[in-house]
């Protein structure tokens, strides 16, 4: 099985791939760059894809919207309130699912920038469609996955339920907390052979930690939504356990 890590940002410089592997029952990351341009994205994640082997696309992003929000404001005139309670509207289940297990709180993509990073991954997500023919579909269980499939994830969140530092990491600067980072993913992972790109870009670190997240899922190591029919419509983060 081969995992694709793909750190999803509105700008394409700053997103981050990352390529892994299951082998010999162990997660192993090959390669992990930093963003440069959609075409070359599109190109790059083609290519990984092109093996023909089976393939989990691990997406850092939110890929759907609370189920409450659309018919609120479709009934919604200006002036007047909206019934529903904030945090019901603009948050999904998996949000608070994650918040309740982890005490992470992804960004509401109903109330924050974070809805046009959605967007550009759902653009990113349809143009490797059109490109490859494959219908990429969401995948709800490590049972579920043929072909190439697609998850959801939050590296913050896999990271903080590992038990690894998970914030003060992203700026250029950073390079120590990232190294840091990677030797805690060093115990859980094979990392490539050059880890500079690791070292030189959060966003290729991210792609990578996705990567994990994608292997804890095929594990069957990160619990199920308990409403799969509003999963189906909002998403859901697969995220493990924390470890004990």
């Amino acid at each position: 099985m081969q995992i694709i890590g793909i750190d999803c940002s509105t700008n394409p410089k700053g997103m981050g791939f990352a390529l892994g592997r299951i082998a010999d029952g162990c997660c192993q990351v090959e390669t992990a760059v930093a963003g440069t341009c959609h075409a070359e994205h599109v190109k790059r994640v083609c290519q990984w894809l092109a093996s023909g082997t089976p393939t989990l696309l691990c997406v850092d992003a939110p890929l759907g919207w609370p189920a409450p929000l659309a018919p609120s404001l479709c009934a919604h005139v200006a002036g007047r309130p909206v019934p529903e309670v904030a945090d019901q509207l603009f948050r999904r289940e998996t949000d608070r699912d994650v918040k309740r297990r982890l005490n992470k709180q992804p960004l509401d993509v109903g109330a924050d920038r974070i809805a046009r990073t959605a967007h550009a991954a759902l653009v990113f997500l349809e143009a490797l469609r059109k490109a490859t023919g494959a219908p990429l579909p969401m995948a709800w269980s490590p049972d579920g996955v043929k072909g190439h499939s697609v998850i959801e994830v939050y590296p913050a969140a896999t990271l903080v339920a590992r038990g690894f530092k998970a914030s003060g990491y992203k700026k250029p600067e950073h390079i120590p907390e990232r190294q840091e980072i990677l030797t805690a993913l060093g115990n859980v992972m094979e990392l490539p052979e050059d880890p500079e790109p690791l070292l030189n870009s959060a966003d290729a670190l991210d792609a990578a930690v996705c990567v994990l997240a994608g292997f804890d899922f095929l594990c069957g190591a990160c619990p199920a939504p308990a409403d799969p029919e509003r999963a189906r419509k909002e998403g859901w983060i697969w995220v493990c356990s924390p470890s004990t």
